[in-house]
């Protein structure tokens, strides 16, 4: 059974910083992209951030310069450190594995975790 388990969400002032982590089991995700979404109340799902089998990243314009995502292939795991965060950062934070097509549209992934809130305070 493959699971994706996100860790690291909480509280966090703005200014601060987190890191998420997405832990993948199941089976391997070193020969596929791995993503981030957002989801705030009352808004639609959004890309934040994507990363290629072998490390290409993208990014939201919305959290370029402030957000980096990494993966460790021997750990089956992919990261998301968020610095400057800010109040609009509030949200579900989703890991999301194996997209069939565009990696900035979530409805191409076909694996995803549960999500972690992320919440800062201004």
């Amino acid at each position: 059974q493959v699971q994706l388990v996100e860790s690291g969400g909480g509280l966090v002032q703005a200014g601060g910083s987190l890191r998420l982590s997405c832990a993948a089991s199941g089976r391997t995700f070193s020969n596929t992209a791995m993503g981030w979404f957002r989801q705030a109340p009352g808004k639609e799902r959004a890309f934040v951030a994507a990363i290629s089998w072998n490390g290409r990243t993208y990014y939201a314009d919305l959290v370029k310069g402030r957000f980096t995502i990494s993966r460790d292939n021997a750990k089956n795991t992919v990261f998301l450190q968020m610095n400057s965060l800010k109040p609009e950062d509030t949200a579900v934070y989703y890991c999301a594995a194996d997209p069939r097509g565009s990696i900035f549209n979530g409805g191409e992934y076909y694996y995803w975790g549960q999500g972690t809130q992320v919440t800062v305070s201004s």
